[in-house]
């Protein structure tokens, strides 16, 4: 008898279970051999492309307990989506139990597990002295470590990873092959005589022989240097958070003069000396994935400055690989350090060594290198938890490749994705796989790495479209990538998508009330949508109100110059003497005057019924912010502003306006659609503002006026059409106050209202309701040629 396998007594019935999901790289078969023991199961069980399959026979009673326990008692990090069972009725095909090698089926629906931190066990090796791992930055097991960023090919073997140039030493093959191990089948397993190793290196790539690499790269990071690390899905920028000149610095290099870094920490006690800290964001934040989380920041804290300039909320991270708990064991390693993409703003994150060098040299000053290929780049993800729930803000390392599981059958198909922090999703039968975050698609370098990992999930999951769906955009990348496949095309209105993204995840088959909120989807009119009331199916949808279309100086100009649309909404209220009135002070007369001759004569003045656009006005007027220096940046900062001003009766005070949501004061129909007068609250807004100067509470007041305008009118709609299901997307609902207070506000009215959790509000959920309202209308149109 080998260690793989136990000897059994005669079985009296068999069965053969087919289990799919995250089952493989996460002990699934040790686990299923323990239990085979417990129960006195004899078989096999093997890893396939097509799941786990288990071959068992044992008496009818301990048949059923195996069976139930393999559902309620699975490992930790194991995720089943289906399981099947057909009788066997051949006998026995030994009298043991044995763990049979992986083959390939053909058939490709196995799941891939996603990348995870580093587990207890395993930090608590690193950090053992006795331990022939100690200290070593590659440790991992079958419960944590590198997964999707280093597979090649299905089934999950060590021979299809980029670990494969590692051949294991003697003591890591016996751990391997030891089902009582937990490093049983683990892929990336290794140790310091055999495997990943790190190397020290300056800005021109030469090698630089040190004693400590770790002390070293600590010396270099409280010197003030810049270091470029690769991590698990790719490289990181690294500096001291707490000493706001290499933080300049970076930002300088870097060309990110805004953007907030994120910063990671030792440990959740380290993440609550620096900010507010619930229960559920210490959950998530020391999660399996330990992703980024949004906080809002202690005051008179250790952290530099200029970390998040005028927000009120930072990204944290707690350390998820063996390297980073290494360089927060270093005693002289700052309290909080900077870990940003490492990158050229704009383009996607370095993952080669070379690569690095060739584009990060002009910001690091020394590169922290190892020799492990990664073959997918992964970013980090982001979450934020709002009402109660972490809601993925960007979504990659540590959730991607997970599917979504959705009730619809739908074809093989892609949804493509848009233009602003691009995503695809690839889907078949009831399940869709969106990808890891992309990115803006507005370059080249970009675009590639899309089309990369196009390919290589395509070639993952053996998913071969035979459909393709983008958004009606025609300019974006995304929409050319799709009309290049040469598969039958469909188009999917911007936030029909979106909303169709939420219904798949929470599995709604619609009628629903759709409110979609963001800065910019190409509308069926020609104009530029962007606050949107919706009905909406599956397939199609009806536009039922908006916010009032405002027009937009200089077309995409004013994205970037919030200050256009402050133009904008001074012209609706003041008309020419908008120059005149007492604002934008800091923007050039002689600009003013140029802006305002556009909109009197309406060339290229695009109108735009756009939420995002609105928020850029309002923190314009406010004086928040004028010119933006990334997207969102003046949406960001008018909600930090405002929650300023939120007190405990915040939601109380929501209730209290919907008093003088009279129709005939804050609407207009015009064409059988619903228009929010947003030009009038504007005007308000002012009035009250010349009167107290009070700004955060003006920002509030903007906030509560939305929520409460947006609410009436679902409210007024759901009575017209019956429909009580509301679904709630876009971008500006990534906003905590609007989100939370429309989720409360639509509640008190009686309405069942859903948003993204899974999938982000932003564009990188559009992918997902492409999948579903393309594979849909293809079904469809087959169905109905045939």
């Amino acid at each position: 008898m080998t260690n793989s396998s136990i000897r059994r007594n005669a079985p009296q019935n068999g069965v053969e279970i087919r289990v799919r999901g995250i089952v493989q790289g996460v002990g699934f078969r040790p686990f299923v051999f323990q239990l085979a023991s417990r129960f006195a199961i004899c078989g096999t069980v093997t890893n396939t492309s097509d799941g786990v399959v288990i071959r068992a026979w044992a008496p009818a009673a301990a048949l059923l307990s195996f069976q139930a326990a393999l559902v309620d008692q699975a490992p930790p990090l194991a995720r089943i989506t289906d399981i099947d069972h057909r009788p066997l009725s051949s006998p026995a095909e030994s009298d043991s139990f044995t763990i049979l090698p992986s083959r390939d089926t053909g058939t490709v629906l196995a799941i891939i597990p996603p990348d995870i931190a580093l587990c207890d066990d395993c930090l608590a090796e690193l950090r053992n002295p006795a331990d022939h791992r100690y200290r070593y930055p590659f440790i991992n097991c079958t419960n944590c470590g590198p997964r999707f960023s280093i597979i090649e090919t299905l089934p999950y073997d060590r021979s299809r990873t980029s670990m494969k140039q590692f051949p294991m030493c003697p003591v890591c093959a016996e751990e391997y092959k030891d089902p009582a191990n937990r490093r049983y089948h683990a892929q990336p397993n290794a140790c310091p005589v055999c495997g990943p190793q790190l190397s020290w290196h300056d800005r021109n790539g030469s090698t630089l022989t040190v004693d400590d690499i770790i002390a070293a790269a600590i010396g270099a990071i409280n010197s003030g240097a810049i270091l470029a690390i690769r991590g698990l899905g790719g490289f990181h920028l690294c500096v001291d958070a707490c000493s706001e000149a290499p933080v300049a610095q970076l930002r300088e290099r870097k060309r990110r003069p805004a953007k907030p870094l994120a910063v990671m920490v030792a440990d959740v006690a380290a993440a609550r000396r620096l900010c507010n800290l619930s229960d559920e964001q210490a959950r998530v934040l020391s999660g399996p994935q330990h992703p980024i989380v949004l906080l809002t920041v202690r005051p008179q804290t250790k952290l530099a400055t200029n970390l998040a300039p005028q927000l009120s909320d930072i990204g944290i991270m707690l350390p998820y690989t063996p390297l980073h708990h290494l360089l927060f064991t270093h005693p002289d390693c700052p309290a909080a350090l900077v870990m940003t993409s490492g990158n050229v703003g704009g383009e996607p994150i370095c993952t080669d060594n070379k690569e690095a060098f060739r584009r990060l040299a002009g910001i690091a000053d020394f590169f922290l290198l190892h020799n492990r290929d990664i073959v997918t780049r992964v970013d980090d993800s982001v979450v934020k938890v709002v009402a109660g729930h972490p809601r993925l803000m960007r979504r990659s390392r540590g959730y991607v490749p997970a599917p979504i599981l959705v009730p619809y059958e739908l074809p093989a198909i892609i949804g493509c994705g848009g233009g602003l922090k691009s995503t695809f999703s690839l889907a078949r039968g009831k399940t869709i796989f969106p990808s890891q975050h992309i990115g803006d698609l507005f370059n080249l370098p970009s675009y590639d790495f899309y089309r990369e990992s196009v390919i290589n999930l395509k070639r993952l999951f053996a998913i071969e479209p035979v459909a393709a769906c983008c958004d009606l955009h025609p300019d974006y990348l995304s929409s050319h990538f799709a009309k290049e496949l040469g598969l039958p095309l469909y188009r999917a209105q911007h936030h029909h998508a979106h909303a169709v993204a939420v219904m798949a995840e929470h599995g709604l088959s619609g009628p629903v009330l759709a409110v979609v909120l963001d800065g910019t989807g190409y509308g069926t009119d020609g104009t530029i949508w962007g606050g949107e009331l919706l009905q909406v199916d599956l397939t199609s949808f009806h536009r039922l109100g908006c916010l009032e279309p405002l027009p937009l100086p200089g077309g995409d100009a004013a994205a970037a110059e919030p200050w256009r649309m402050a133009m904008a909404c001074l012209f609706r209220c003041f008309g020419e003497k908008a120059c005149d009135a007492p604002y934008l002070v800091d923007i050039d007369p002689a600009r003013r005057r140029v802006v305002l001759q556009m909109l009197e004569s309406g060339f290229n003045t695009p109108l735009t019924s756009s939420c995002g656009r609105l928020f850029d006005a309002i923190a314009a007027l406010l004086g928040l912010q004028s010119v933006s220096s990334f997207e969102g940046e003046a949406a960001m900062r008018l909600e930090a502003c405002a929650r300023q001003a939120v007190t405990n009766r915040w939601q109380d005070e929501l209730l209290e306006h919907q008093e003088d949501c009279r129709l005939d004061l804050h609407y207009r129909e015009n064409e059988q659609r619903w228009e929010i007068i947003s030009s009038k609250f504007v005007k308000r807004m002012m009035d009250d503002l010349d009167t107290s100067g009070n700004g955060p509470v003006a920002a509030l007041q903007f906030h509560s006026w939305l929520i409460t305008r947006i609410s009436h009118l679902v409210e007024k709609l759901a009575g017209r059409t019956g429909i009580t299901t509301v679904v709630l997307s876009g971008g500006c609902l990534q906003n905590e106050l609007l989100l939370d207070g429309l989720l409360f506000s639509l509640g008190q009215r009686g309405l069942s209202t859903y948003s993204g959790v899974q999938i982000p509000h932003n564009d990188g959920g559009i992918s997902v309701g492409q999948a579903v309202i393309g594979g849909l209308q293809h079904v469809s149109s087959s169905t109905d040629e045939s």
